[in-house]
């Protein structure tokens, strides 16, 4: 039983952690890496029209026509980073017509891979919120009301 107890506090000790702390030095992730590279992994999934909440999304679309403006790739994208460990909260909206259940397992699935493989940290959990459904009607209205100011 003594052996047992070795080889389970060795294990926590090896998983994710001995990149980011060595005998030369610690390595401090920022909040800001790991929210982007979340939100890219998100986007990456078939089936996530955007990420953020109405105005989270309301922001960014005054951001993008601003000319030589970026997309905020952590827009809709909430984190918590410790030493070891990071939890991810993620706000999306999805396209009409997928499982959501099936969507989140997938975004989730991303995310802690991107994560665990980028930064070395252990990703306790992804927690989505589905805050709108897009459908292909609402992107026409909203081309329609922009082409009428010029």
């Amino acid at each position: 039983m003594s052996e047992k107890q070795q080889t389970s506090t060795a294990t926590p000790a090896t998983t994710g952690t001995g990149a980011l702390v060595s005998e030369q030095g610690k390595t401090s992730i920022a909040d800001t890496v790991v929210s982007k590279i979340a939100g890219i992994a998100a986007r990456e999934i078939s089936g996530v029209h955007d990420l953020g909440g109405g105005a989270a999304r309301a922001v960014g679309a005054i951001r993008e026509r601003i000319p030589g403006s970026r997309t905020n790739l952590s827009q809709g994208v909430a984190v918590e980073v410790g030493e070891h460990q990071a939890a991810v909260d993620l706000d999306i909206v999805a396209e009409y017509g997928v499982a959501i259940a099936d969507l989140a397992a997938a975004i989730r699935r991303n995310v802690v891979d991107a994560v665990e493989r980028m930064t070395g940290l252990e990703v306790t959990e992804v927690n989505i919120t589905v805050h709108d459904v897009f459908l292909e009607s609402d992107e026409d209205e909203t081309e329609e009301q922009t082409t009428r100011v010029q």
